[in-house]
């Protein structure tokens, strides 16, 4: 009798045990379901255009509601003229030179998506997410919700493609390396220059001496040497912009980080450079000619006030770039 009651109370058990676990390995199977279907989704979507936009409602779906098992970049900007967004056309076409580097790179996966999400065509994303400014970068992580790193910080780093490719390594571990179209301005500019000068030699053919004046060839190997340490190649290979819209209105001239530059303040660097090798002259001439002591001890002074103010420029602009960089001169 006893053993029939224990049978009856075995059976009774599992009965419950499977009454309860049933619910609980449906879920699972819903929520793989799921899954699978958002994942299927997003690839379709990233196959046609690799920077997936989002509304309001697809927001939710594949950004904010569970399960998930992805990691998404999303980019909230506003494109429209109507909201006088300066840079956010700038930083969009940076975004989407990542996000088409990405695509078509080795490391190309369901595992990392790119999304936009236009403040006209999600506006109760915006308010959800508590945001007033645009454009702005965000991580949202497979597991988790979003830190403090998972916000991009633009005004420190910039927008640059190869800048948000960083960053998103540091927050993914999924290196990108940037791939920029190729820009063939400066080529043609070369060749027409060449043509200039053929044209000129072949113009004078019968008068080359000026190939031999001295000054003429040094001024041309100093502008060479001014335009290669400025960086002028740098920005022939990577194409950064000419200057960068703050998010205030306002215009910024130097970059805010050292792994990037704009082309004007290239301009102000060879400048500076070519400020500080005059008056390496000036003091060299000052102490090798023989003229009147007056004249030469004003060039030595004037030379040593280049020197030293534009040497303590270009050391503060270095130092603004690379955080943490301890010396400076005259100007902090």
């Amino acid at each position: 009798m006893s053993r029939q009651i224990l049978l009856t109370l075995s059976v009774g058990m599992l009965v419950v045990v499977f009454l309860l676990a049933n619910p609980t390995w449906a879920q699972k199977k819903k929520d793989t379901s799921a899954l699978t279907d958002k994942v299927n989704q997003l690839m379709d979507l990233s196959a046609k255009r690799p920077v997936i936009k989002l509304n309001g409602n697809k927001f939710r779906d594949f950004v904010k509601s569970a399960p998930r098992n992805y990691s998404i970049i999303v980019m909230f900007t506003a494109l429209s003229a109507s909201r006088q967004c300066a840079i956010c056309k700038q930083a969009s076409d940076e975004y989407h030179l990542v996000a088409n580097s990405y695509r078509y790179s080795q490391f190309y996966s369901n595992k990392l998506f790119f999304a936009m999400v236009d403040f006209d065509e999600g506006p109760d994303v915006f308010q959800t997410m508590k945001l007033n400014t645009a454009p702005v970068f965000m991580h949202f992580p497979a597991k988790g919700k979003p830190k403090k790193a998972d916000n991009m910080d633009i005004q420190r780093t910039g927008f640059s493609s190869e800048a948000v490719a960083k960053w998103i390594g540091e927050r993914t571990e999924m290196n990108i390396r940037v791939f920029r179209p190729p820009n063939y301005t400066g080529t043609v500019a070369l060749l027409m220059l060449f043509s200039l000068v053929g044209g000129l030699l072949y113009l004078r053919r019968n008068n080359l001496e000026f190939l031999y004046n001295k000054t003429a060839w040094s001024l041309i190997a100093l502008f060479f040497v001014f335009a290669m340490i400025s960086g002028q190649m740098w920005n022939h290979i990577r194409g950064p912009p000419f200057v960068q819209k703050t998010q205030s209105g306002g215009v910024s001239y130097i970059h805010g980080s050292s792994q990037g530059q704009f082309v004007l303040e290239t301009y102000f660097v060879m400048v500076i450079y070519g400020l500080i090798v005059c008056g390496m002259i000036m003091l060299t001439e000052a102490g090798d000619s023989k003229g009147d002591v007056g004249k030469r001890r004003i060039l030595a002074v004037v030379g040593l006030a280049l020197v030293a103010f534009f040497f303590s420029l270009v050391l503060s602009i270095f130092r603004s770039k690379a955080g943490g960089y301890p010396y400076s001169f005259l100007i902090k």
